[in-house]
């Protein structure tokens, strides 16, 4: 007979060992997920649309129209690299983040083939936080990570945010679109832990999304920009594009200012 739970902790390790499949056990946390996330970046050839080097269009828009501005950046869930070295090349100083040693070893390469300076890591994104990150951030960017964690891991996710981002610094994300022309699944939450599946991501609309990051100021919420093939840009329209901002130290309302108060 085992008795496994003392900690919060280990309650959030119990919940992951429901999604038995190593496809379902999230692109930031421990766990089976690392070997399904290797065999994925092993083949570069297969026509994956994020296998391309070209960063987010919402990410390169967000820079052009100065709403965030170089500093410290923090890739969650980096993949290959294509935005961390994007951010390099606009001036950031850049630690990325991935499960998959064959998905930073892919970044790291394309970083020494363009002769940029970014610091990869790998490992579980939660652990790493508390252990090799050296943050505040003035910048977190995770881009297709956030809808392939189950519902309990938000928490440990709300946990490295708080952790990591600088007060005033911003956290861009995309995620599954919910509704028409979206991707993901509809499930509601407590539906997964009866199917033990996550389904390939979960999909969420802009409430959802305003209400799990209800501590962090709304800067901008919208659909991403279908980019064609030849655009330097990265965008697809079945993805969300949010950029929240942390409220500066000397704010203690715990309310989110409208978007045009934060200029």
């Amino acid at each position: 007979m085992d008795r496994t739970v003392r900690t919060i902790e280990d309650v959030l390790t119990l919940l992951d060992g429901l999604f038995a499949s190593p496809s379902q056990s999230g692109r930031l946390a421990t766990g089976d997920g690392k070997d399904f996330w290797d065999r994925f970046y092993t083949d570069r050839s297969r026509p994956v649309p994020f296998f391309v080097a070209k960063p987010d269009e919402n990410l390169a828009a967000y820079l052009e129209q100065g709403l965030i501005a170089p500093g410290r950046a923090l890739d969650l869930g980096c993949g290959a690299g294509r935005n961390a070295l994007f951010l390099a090349s606009r001036g950031f100083a850049v630690d990325a983040v991935d499960l998959s040693p064959v998905a930073v070893a892919w970044g790291a390469e394309r970083a020494r083939e363009a002769g940029a300076d970014v610091r990869f890591l790998c490992g579980d994104a939660f652990t790493l936080c508390a252990r090799e990150l050296s943050g505040p951030y003035d910048l977190v960017v995770d881009s297709g990570c956030f809808h392939h964690l189950p519902p309990h891991r938000r928490v440990s996710y709300l946990s490295l945010l708080d952790n990591a981002l600088a007060p005033g610094g911003h956290l861009a994300l995309t995620s599954f679109a919910a509704g028409e022309g979206g991707a993901g699944s509809e499930l509601a939450d407590a539906d997964f832990y009866r199917e033990r599946e996550l389904q390939g991501g979960l999909a969420y609309t802009p409430d959802s999304l305003r209400w799990i990051f209800s501590d962090l100021a709304e800067v901008e919420l919208r659909r991403m920009r279908q980019e064609p093939p030849d655009s330097a840009l990265f965008g697809v329209t079945f993805l969300w594009t949010a950029l929240f901002r942390r409220h500066a130290a000397a704010d203690t309302s715990g309310h989110a200012h409208p978007a045009g108060d934060l200029a």
